[in-house]
């Protein structure tokens, strides 16, 4: 009974969905995490449990070569008892081949008792040898399962880091929109356009208070030879 419990849930372990358990988690880092150390405790209890199996079918083993062994001694003796009463008994000495042949017979009861005994340890014995190589696939399909939860934490622990790297060059890149520096430039630069602009206003506006006082000194330039040459006339009359 507790065989056949340790291997239905060894099974049960095996053909977990690791996907399926993940998707219907809220933290499958957490969950795998748990899951990790529940399957390292049980693949430590299966190991525990099956090797104890294994220990007892070895042991039933023992006990069927050992009873095999002393069938076959039984038998020797048998023969030695049944071939003592027939030397006996050609001596002439009839109650003492009648006493080993009674000695052949017990050994021979003997040997057929362990012989029945090996007999019905090998149904036992098959039966245990077919539960522990299950136990031992199951186990196996364990370890091969915790290695797929291992790389599934590993793999989900990259992409949750990855993910998140990725969501802080987003945050990154909003930011630069909201805040675009080459925003402020064209704002510096249209500041200057306007300085630059206010600058050559004032030079062209100096330039032409220039030329009008130009114009003024063109202009008395004029009356004075205008006057030179009113008083030359006056001298000549």
């Amino acid at each position: 009974m507790a065989q056949q419990s340790i291997f239905g849930r060894i099974s049960q372990l095996a053909k977990a969905n690791i996907n399926a358990l993940i998707d219907a988690a809220e933290d499958p880092e957490k969950m795998l995490d748990q899951m990790i150390r529940d399957y390292t405790a049980n693949i430590r209890e299966a190991e525990a449990a099956i090797a104890q199996t294994i220990g007892n079918l070895r042991l039933m083993e023992e006990d069927a070569r050992e009873a095999e062994e002393a069938a076959a001694e039984w038998g020797g003796k048998a023969r030695a008892a049944s071939q003592k009463a027939d030397s006996v008994g050609q001596s002439g000495s009839a109650a003492e081949a009648d006493r080993f042949d009674k000695l052949a017979r017990v050994a021979l009861r003997r040997q057929i008792e362990l012989e029945s005994q090996v007999a019905d340890m090998q149904p036992d014995i098959a039966a245990q040898n077919e539960i522990v190589a299950k136990l031992k696939d199951g186990l196996e399909k364990m370890h091969g399962k915790l290695e797929e939860l291992k790389r599934k934490r590993n793999e989900l622990v990259a992409r949750a880091k990855m993910a998140e790297a990725q969501s802080q060059v987003h945050d990154a890149l909003k930011s630069v929109d909201m805040m675009d520096p080459t925003s402020e430039v064209s704002r510096f630069e249209e500041k200057i356009r306007r300085e630059e602009a206010r600058v050559r206003g004032q030079a062209e506006l100096a330039a032409s208070s220039l030329d009008a006082q130009f114009e003024d000194l063109e202009e008395a330039a004029e009356d004075l030879e205008v006057e030179a040459r009113l008083a030359a006339l006056k001298g000549d009359s």
